[in-house]
């Protein structure tokens, strides 16, 4: 079982709660799935199926205290989680949920991949090229991130939602070296 495969019902519900425990549910559940993005250890403990009650109400407690805080909401999914043994599901829950509340918000994704780090004038600039395309939409805000790798030697690729726009020297190259190879 995925995070896909979880109710619609189940984020509908957190999504519907009041406001007031919205923005601090999300706040936690972000802070929990980067910690289990970050360590591996923990993907594989919460992955377990052998923990006993004791681990896992440990576990829960200790999860609470690292998400910032006591909210109820949190204590309550991570219990239910616990109880039904998917706790190992907790990073790609927490990430749908960010992309659930982003979307309710208006937030569109942008995420724009270079060889070098680009400088917050660059960034600014494509926001407002890609804000204004067809991809995005009327009223909707765009979270850019910019990620560094330098296999795609220069150029960039541009992710926003579910489309991808690759301009990057090492696709160039690859797309003649298939030609090459193709011709000949």
């Amino acid at each position: 079982m995925t995070a896909d495969m979880l109710p619609p019902l189940f984020f509908s519900t957190l999504l519907h709660a009041k406001t007031s425990t919205l923005d601090p549910t999300a706040k936690a559940l972000a802070t929990l799935g980067a910690i289990c993005e970050k360590d591996a250890k923990l993907n594989a403990i919460l992955s377990a199926p052998t923990l006993s009650p004791e681990d896992k109400s440990a576990i829960v407690s200790e999860l609470v205290k690292q998400a910032g805080g006591n909210t109820a909401t949190v204590k309550n999914f991570l219990e239910t989680l616990a109880a039904n043994n998917r706790l190992g599901l907790l990073q790609g829950v927490c990430n749908k949920f960010n992309q659930i509340v982003a979307a309710s918000r208006g937030e569109v994704e942008m995420i724009v991949t270079s060889a070098q780090p680009l400088d917050s004038k660059t960034l600014a600039k494509l926001e407002t090229a890609v804000s204004k395309s067809s991809h995005v939409g009327a009223g909707k805000k765009l979270k850019v991130t910019n990620e560094v790798n330098s296999d795609i030697i220069g150029g960039l690729i541009v992710e926003v939602g579910d489309r991808t726009i690759d301009l990057s020297v090492s696709a160039r190259i690859a797309k003649m070296n298939k030609l090459l190879t193709d011709s000949l």
